[in-house]
Order: structure tokens, then C-alpha cells, then sequence
């Protein structure tokens, strides 16, 4: 047997098109089916090309006969700083593979500094939420960890969610199990039949007409935007953030649609709250087996400002609608959902939580995780 290529022998150089096949085949052999349990050229597409922040970057490792032996992708994210009204260009690290023939050379080191190196410039931050075997090497490579993000849960089923513990804990392997029955209606049926697009309007944030950085920061110019009740209800609550000073995802109709109402294969369900027949909330969520359980992973609840009483309804709804064992989801502190956790019975979940870590291109940040508004949407992996 001919030795494998060591990494100088490499050649690392920008993801191209012609590459996706191999790619896939690529993230599959070293990180399985993914979220949706297969890896599509289609889910690739919405998640690395169609984004609303831009495409991803992407730099593959190449041995000299054209096998790919590393793949790392940083897909494109904004955030928005309430106070200032500041548009915070961010990029995620996802979707990283080194061939098994080629782990333990240095590829995927290589592979996230040569990235780095290449948005320096494009992006202020870079952050993900890595597991314990990857923290210590983002460590070495400058990354900050920054706390635990806690999950809070609302148990549905108490007999199963309870052996769904044990056996999580015990480390019981979970046999297969059929997907979650939920009847809530899909986002991609309930977004279909929102109002259509109807052209530019005002921006949320507060500029001018036409302008949108956090849309189209190429142009400087908005793409169509939904007008109708989502839109409405975006705007009030885009209006009161401007009052918070943490980071956040300005959560806008084309922002919802590409992240719930397009993702192929994820299955993300909608809930609605109304009063005297006007849209006073909306939450999103997506049914999944964790091991055992049937989890509701409630990844979105927005309601009007100062609006408890309908973000009571929605949790409520998540754990009575889902279908599922139990609720997930991240509560921010100071937000109307965290206020209603307590009487909707959710509670902060020991020894659960993802971890946040970040840093700037240049290898230091200052960011701490008080200075976030996150959502579950912003952060789980898909």
C-alpha cells in the first residue's frame, strides 16, 4: 500500500461547485446523515447558498490524485446591536470533515486558519457552539468560551420523559423509533400562504426607505419584503429591541421564511396566538428524536412587546400541540417568554445547555454571554 499524502502535500484551496458530490460524501463518512438524516445537494444549497447573509465561505483539502480529504465551511450570520442600530457581521464554523484516512494530520487546523485568514475583513466575529471533544482545539486556535447557553424544559408525558431520562443517563442505547407525530401545521404550508411579497417598506431598524443592511448589505438597497400581520408584529418587536443593547438576530419576514419556512427536511411546525382576530404571536418549533424521547425543540416565540400573556399561550401550546414527550427551548432572560416560563410550567434544565464560544479574526474577543439575545433558533445545529 502507497502512502497517504502528507498535509504539505495538500492542496487547500476555495470550495468550487464541481465539489458538492464529493462533499457530501465527505460530511457523511465523517459526520453521518446530519439533522435530517441524509445529506442533500438540496439541503446544502438552502443552508450555504441561499442564506439572507450571503454564501458561505469554504476551503477543501486535495490530495494529488483530486480526493478530497477536508472540507470546513463558516456559513454567514448578522447580528444587531439594539442601542446603536449596528449591523454585527458574524460567520459560524459548520459543517468541517477530514477524511478518516486523513485524521490526526493537522487538516482541520489547517483547513479553520486558512478560513479565518480569508474572511479577515469580512466578519467582526466568529462564534459556534462546540462540543467537549472540539473546545480544547478552538481553544488553541484563539477561541474564547464564553458559557453555557441553558436549555429549559417542559416535561409533557412525566412516565416518559422520566425512563427517557434514566435511560439517557444510564447511557441505555435507544432503538429505532418512528419519527414524532405532530399535527401542527408545517412552516413551509403556513409561511406559503402568508400574504405575497409587496415590495420595499420602511425598515424596521429605523433607516431610511430602501435601505437594509442585514438583508442585502452588498447593495445597500432592501430586497421585497412580506407585508401583512408577520410583518407587522416583526416590526413592533424590531421597534422595542432597539431598546436592548445585547446582540440579536433582526428577525424579519425574509429572515423566518429561509430559516424555518425553506429548510429542506427539517420539519419545523408554527404556532399562532391571536386576540380579537389579530396575530398577537408566533412561535416555531420542530418535532425530533433525542435518543429515546419525542422532543418539541421549540427554536422561535415572538410576540408584541411586553405581550406575557400570549407568550404564555404559545409555550402552553408548544408542550399541549406538539405530540411530544417534552419542550426545548432557550428562554433570554428580559424577554416576554422568560417572564412566562414559570406558569407555563417550563423550568432551567440541570446539566443541559450548549456552549458558546467566540472570537474576532484577529484571535481576541471581549464579548461575555450576558451580551447576547439568543433564541434556540440562533444556535442548534442544522
Amino acid at each position: 500500500m502507497s502512502a497517504l499524502p502528507a498535509p504539505a502535500e495538500l492542496t487547500f484551496r476555495p470550495l468550487a461547485e464541481a465539489d458538492l458530490p464529493a462533499v457530501l460524501d465527505l460530511l457523511t463518512a465523517s459526520l453521518a446523515g446530519g439533522p435530517t438524516g441524509t445529506r442533500t445537494a438540496d439541503f446544502f444549497t438552502w443552508k450555504h447558498r441561499l442564506g439572507p447573509f450571503g454564501a458561505s465561505p469554504g476551503l477543501v483539502a486535495e490530495t494529488p490524485d483530486g480526493r478530497l480529504a477536508g472540507v470546513r465551511l463558516f456559513l454567514r450570520w448578522q447580528w444587531h446591536e439594539g442601542l446603536t442600530g449596528r449591523t454585527v457581521t458574524a460567520v459560524r464554523p459548520v459543517d468541517t470533515a477530514t477524511h478518516p484516512d486523513f485524521q490526526g494530520r493537522g487538516i482541520f487546523r489547517r483547513l479553520t486558519l486558512d478560513l479565518l485568514e480569508q474572511i479577515s475583513g469580512q466578519a467582526e466575529l466568529v462564534f459556534n457552539t462546540p462540543n467537549g471533544n472540539s473546545l480544547p482545539g478552538y481553544r488553541k486556535m484563539g477561541w474564547q468560551e464564553l458559557g453555557r447557553v441553558p436549555v429549559a424544559l417542559r416535561p409533557v408525558r412525566p412516565a416518559a420523559f422520566a425512563r427517557g431520562v434514566r435511560a439517557a443517563l444510564a447511557r441505555t442505547p435507544a432503538g429505532a423509533a418512528a419519527p414524532p407525530v405532530c399535527e401542527l401545521p408545517t412552516a413551509r404550508s403556513w409561511f406559503a400562504d402568508q400574504p405575497a411579497d409587496a415590495g420595499p417598506t420602511d425598515d424596521p431598524t429605523g433607516a431610511p426607505n430602501g435601505s437594509n443592511s442585514l438583508i442585502d448589505g452588498s447593495t445597500g438597497t432592501a430586497g421585497p419584503t412580506t407585508d401583512g400581520p408577520v410583518a407587522e408584529l416583526l416590526r413592533e418587536r424590531a421597534a422595542a429591541d432597539r431598546a436592548d443593547p445585547r446582540l440579536a438576530v433582526l428577525r424579519t419576514p425574509e429572515f423566518l421564511r429561509w430559516r424555518y419556512g425553506e429548510a429542506p427536511g427539517l420539519d419545523y411546525r408554527v404556532l399562532t396566538c391571536h386576540r380579537g382576530g389579530e396575530l398577537t404571536g408566533l412561535a416555531i418549533g420542530r418535532p425530533r428524536r433525542r435518543g429515546p424521547l419525542a422532543e418539541f425543540t421549540l427554536a422561535d416565540v415572538l410576540v408584541r412587546p411586553g405581550d406575557r400573556d400570549s407568550a404564555a399561550r404559545l409555550l402552553r401550546a408548544a408542550a399541549r400541540e406538539s405530540g411530544c414527550d417534552h419542550v426545548a427551548t432557550h428562554l433570554s432572560p428580559g424577554t416576554e417568554a422568560a417572564a412566562a416560563a414559570l406558569r407555563a410550567g417550563y423550568l432551567r434544565a440541570p446539566r443541559t445547555g450548549l456552549t458558546l464560544a467566540a472570537r474576532t479574526p484577529a484571535g481576541r474577543t471581549e464579548l461575555a454571554l450576558s451580551d447576547w439575545r439568543f433564541t434556540l433558533g440562533d444556535l442548534e445545529v442544522f
